[in-house]
């Protein structure tokens, strides 16, 4: 067991770059991470990393070990899946990411609920409102919002969530109501926006009487947390392009208010997404099972106040 431990932190290492992360990843100390890399240099006789005070790289020697040390860990994985399907017991870890909101809102209050139904399964969640790739943080199961590009992945859809359009009374005191959908590219009005390296959301798509169309809106403020945004639209600072669900507690109490409610942004798919071979793991199996499930009823209850 030892040895299969020092192969998952080298592992780890090599996927996040660096032996405070994977070790974070492992729960064990920065040192802890140490002692078992050099174990495990000793162990082959190589050594596996090139170091410096700034940088960690693997020597040809590590790349090499660490294509096989997938496979051990792969196969190691898949032997642990059959025999939890033939003794009806899974257990073990399941890496998850999410969006903020949804992972706040949705998937963090179902993880105590999950483990209870099934304690020996231990779920540890990231999440982050970037996109993550789940191929080199070694994620099980991925929670995305919007339209999926074309990958390897499998997918299953959960809802398709509704969204909305909202600002607080005092911004709309002092800047007006928005009448028609034109009037979000006006100066006179300020749009919260997600943004962060890489995102294409630069634009809100709105339901038009003609169709779908795309509207080039600015503001003076954005944020790569979606949360950030609605604190900001609560203290009246612009409006704020959200899943429905996620602000209902806020319309609902007049924090926040409607606008544009003719036309309304596009709905938003909400998926999970997973490598083809994590569904042959019962526990993933079981987790997704649970999540659509008890996701679809949690967002009608929110709804519904």
């Amino acid at each position: 067991m030892a040895y299969l431990n020092n192969i998952r932190m080298f592992v780890r290492v090599v996927e996040l770059g660096s032996l405070s992360a994977a070790g974070r990843d492992l729960r064990a100390s920065p040192a802890v991470a140490s002692n078992r890399i050099k174990e495990l240099e000793k162990h082959l006789g190589v050594r596996l990393f090139n170091r410096t005070t700034r940088k960690l790289t693997t020597t040809e020697h590590g790349q090499i070990f660490y294509r096989g040390a997938q496979k051990i860990l792969e196969a190691v994985a898949e032997a642990e899946a059959e025999v939890a399907e033939v003794s009806n017991n899974p257990k073990g870890s399941i890496h998850v990411t999410a969006p903020l909101g949804i992972g706040r809102r949705l998937i963090a209050p179902l993880v105590p609920e999950f483990h209870a139904q099934f304690p020996d399964i231990d779920v540890r969640l990231r999440l982050s409102d970037r996109s993550v790739d789940i191929t080199t943080e070694a994620l099980d199961v991925a929670f995305r919002l919007g339209h999926l590009p074309d990958s390897n992945f499998r997918m299953r859809g959960i809802l398709d969530c509704s969204r909305v359009l909202a600002a607080s009374p005092a911004y709309l005191e002092k800047h007006g109501t928005p009448r028609v959908a034109t009037d979000l590219i006006d100066d006179e009005h300020a749009c919260l926006l997600l943004r962060f390296p890489g995102s294409k959301e630069y634009f809100w798509r709105l339901q038009m009487p003609d169709g779908l169309q795309k509207f080039e809106v600015h503001g003076p403020f954005e944020s790569d947390d979606g949360d950030v945004l609605t604190d900001w639209a609560l203290a009246g600072e612009g409006i704020v392009n959200k899943p429905r669900f996620e602000i209902a507690g806020h319309l609902e109490s007049g924090a926040l208010v409607e606008v544009l409610p003719e036309t309304p942004p596009e709905a938003t798919a909400l998926s999970i997404i997973y490598p083809h071979k994590r569904l042959q793991d019962p526990k993933v199996r079981l987790f997704i099972d649970y999540m659509a499930e008890h996701i679809r009823i949690r967002v009608t209850e929110m709804l519904e106040g």
